[in-house]
């Protein structure tokens, strides 16, 4: 009897020790942000009034992985409080993530479902954090890493249902029909630099007209990073776009931009930059407008969100900023931009405005945290025009909101 038990336990034993490489975790997230508008998103104009509004993000994710699998699975519902009935039964719960990424030969993975895809700053592709319900993609992705190198491809089709003659593809779902991507990266060892290059075919439909034959457009470019001191971090991109549009325009549209970051010491650092995207001439011949496409377009061109997509007269913006951490635990931060058009529109100045952005971060517990952000921009008469908010240059804009971030790992376990 004693030597059964002895067998059974060494038998326990190995059979914990041969899985001893798997790992399961669950992570939640609870993330409740109150806003008053006074001009975000869009300036506010003649006749419209401030708003107050609290939205909420509950999420859930289920997360596995062993050497070969990785796996998640992540629900959140999403909203603004008030908008549900009391009594409401149907709810706004949208799964988030649900994905498998297999590993073989070392190197390759290939991971498929709904996934969000972040590369480099996220100028194109990003996840968008700072929208209540985040930016996703069902794709398949394949990819080789190794040390300093790493090659993504990327595949996307989508369609509104399971139709089984002459499917509709729904725009208002989805903003492409097809997606296909190639991306690489590479750290170089003998200077310090690290270069990415991105290559995007996107194929889309007219929202009014889902017969109609898929236009595509390409972007390709590079983004480049560096750190010649330890002080010093600079980055630039430079993007271009061709194809063709809805009404069979050809697309000749281009973007670039340079940061440079400066850590005066460990608790201050400065940095100033300058991002241009082209816009239409007016000739009305061909479409010069860059589209920023699917990235966290609120790190850019200011928090107000103003210029989060494809803008006419296409937009320069000069900004700099300063932080700073040394009142623990709190971190505060100023970005002034400088906001003007590429191109002329009618008669008026090239000037949008000028916005003043000031953030605020503080750590409660290890997994919360307290954030709060106060924004104005001085509109001119060009705002007024490409927004169409008339009179939106003669009246203040304003932004406060205050966002309580709860993000515990419930449970994680390796067996």
């Amino acid at each position: 009897m004693r030597i059964h038990l002895t067998i059974m336990g060494l038998l326990l034993t190995l059979a914990a020790t041969a899985q001893q490489d798997n790992h399961f975790t669950i992570d939640a997230q609870l993330r409740t942000r109150g806003e008053y508008n006074n001009g975000a998103i869009t300036p506010r104009g003649d006749g419209e009034k401030r708003t107050l509004y609290v939205n909420e993000r509950a999420r859930l994710s289920l997360g596995y992985e062993r050497k070969d699998l990785q796996m998640k699975a992540s629900v959140q519902h999403t909203g603004v409080w008030g908008q549900d009935n009391i009594k409401d039964k149907k709810g706004r719960v949208a799964m988030n993530e649900a994905w498998a990424k297999l590993r073989f030969r070392q190197h390759f993975f290939a991971q498929v479902g709904r996934q969000q895809l972040s590369y480099d700053d996220e100028r194109l592709l990003g996840t968008l954090d700072w929208n209540v319900a985040g930016n996703w993609h069902d794709a398949l992705r394949l990819g080789y890493e190794q040390d300093n190198t790493k090659a993504h491809l990327i595949f996307a089709f989508n369609q509104n249902d399971e139709n089984l003659r002459n499917g509709a593809y729904n725009v208002s779902a989805m903003p492409y029909k097809l997606m296909q991507t190639v991306w690489a990266h590479h750290d170089f060892q003998q200077i310090p630099l690290s270069a990415s290059l991105l290559v995007m075919n996107i194929g889309r439909k007219p929202a009014n007209d889902p017969g109609a034959n898929t236009k595509y457009m390409q972007t390709f470019g590079t983004h480049l990073t560096s750190n010649p001191w330890q002080t010093l971090d600079l980055a630039a991109s430079f993007y271009v776009q061709t194809g063709k549009t809805f009404d069979n325009k050809s697309i000749a549209a281009w973007m670039g931009s340079l940061l440079a970051n400066y850590g005066i010491d460990p608790d201050w650092k400065v940095w100033v930059g300058y991002d241009y995207l082209s816009g239409n001439d007016g000739r009305n011949i061909n479409q010069h407008a860059f589209d920023p496409l699917y990235g966290t377009h609120h790190r850019f061109y200011g928090t107000m969100d103003y210029f989060t997509g494809q803008l006419d007269c296409g937009l320069q913006d000069f900004h700099l900023g300063a932080s700073t951490s040394f009142v623990k635990p709190l971190a505060l931060s100023l970005d002034y931009h400088c906001l003007l058009t590429a191109e002329p529109v009618k008669d008026l100045s090239h000037s949008l405005g000028h916005e003043l952005d000031l953030q605020m971060s503080m750590q409660l517990l290890k997994d919360v945290s307290l954030s709060a952000g106060y924004s104005v921009m001085f509109a001119t008469e060009t705002m007024a025009a490409v927004t169409n908010k008339v009179n939106c240059h003669k009246k203040w804009q304003d932004w406060l909101w205050l966002s309580l971030n709860v993000n515990p790992r419930i449970f994680s376990t390796k067996f």
